[in-house]
């Protein structure tokens, strides 16, 4: 039984990336098969470290690819494997009795395929797309053009008051005369993270109002896009605050253009 299903919102267009993607999600179907038929401790043990086995040599091909590709988000990606592999290594059943097993084993089943969700749809799905993915497009690539309009007015205005905000976080880096632009930055994706939840919920309603089959599927990515917004460390930026800012505004503006493209212009109209 297929309880945790690898979507056409998750295709990075990747091909080996995509294929153990859907390999990841098979092995934790399997587990979760195997915890409801009531298997033994050691059949779970051994397929609970094969699955983390394959996470770890997946995650090894991603930043693999990252690298050769010279990808900018790849040092944040390594950063969230290695956080999602301690935390797996914490969760991992360490005694064979039943009941405490199998408590763990749903608890672990449900942070795996949650994280997984998101990050690949909050992470995984711009890999390759950052720095040169709009190479075609003229003029500022912070300008709201008609190229991402969905005809749907609301949807439209919310869209393009995010790309204002993306700008004007832009402009503050590039602020010639603003040596110290952390505190203002940090307000900027305050208000970006703000509207952005207001504007997914805003989305949602008009969705679920016409009955749209993809509601869920935009409930996925909104939900991992404001996880991602949720989880920003500035701390990271250390000495290299404007390259930092830049590559983030990149990630954010790009996502965004993505989502745009990829997803809301399917949203129909009333």
């Amino acid at each position: 039984m297929e309880t945790y299903r690898f979507t056409q919102d998750c295709m990075t267009g990747i091909e080996q990336i995509d294929n153990e993607h859907r390999m990841l999600f098979q092995l934790i179907n399997q587990l979760s098969d195997a915890l409801a038929a009531g298997n033994s401790h050691q059949v779970l043990a051994e397929m609970t470290q094969q699955l983390t086995d394959y996470a770890a040599t997946h995650f090894a091909h991603e930043e693999a690819y990252m690298e050769k590709i010279h990808d900018p988000e790849l040092p944040r990606q390594k950063k969230e494997h290695a956080a999602f592999t301690a935390r797996i290594a914490q969760m991992t059943p360490s005694v064979p009795d039943a009941e405490t097993e199998k408590q763990q084993l749903s608890g672990m089943l449900e942070y795996l395929t949650r994280w997984l969700y998101h990050h690949i749809l909050g992470s995984d799905i711009m890999i390759g797309k950052i720095k040169g993915s709009d190479s075609e497009e003229q003029g500022d690539p912070f300008v709201y053009t008609k190229a991402y309009e969905t005809g749907i007015s609301m949807i439209d205005e919310e869209h393009k008051k995010l790309f204002e905000i993306i700008a004007h976080a832009n402009e503050v880096i590039h602020a010639q005369f603003l040596h110290d632009k952390y505190d203002e930055i940090i307000q900027i994706l305050k208000e970006l993270r703000e509207y952005t939840v207001m504007h997914f919920h805003d989305e949602e309603e008009y969705m679920e109002s016409i009955q749209y089959e993809g509601l869920e599927a935009q409930k996925r990515v909104h939900e991992a896009f404001v996880d991602k917004l949720n989880s920003l460390d500035l701390s990271d930026m250390e000495n290299r605050q404007d390259e930092y800012l830049d590559e983030l505004l990149n990630f954010l503006l790009d996502w965004l253009k993505n989502h745009i493209m990829k997803m809301d212009k399917k949203i129909p109209q009333r």
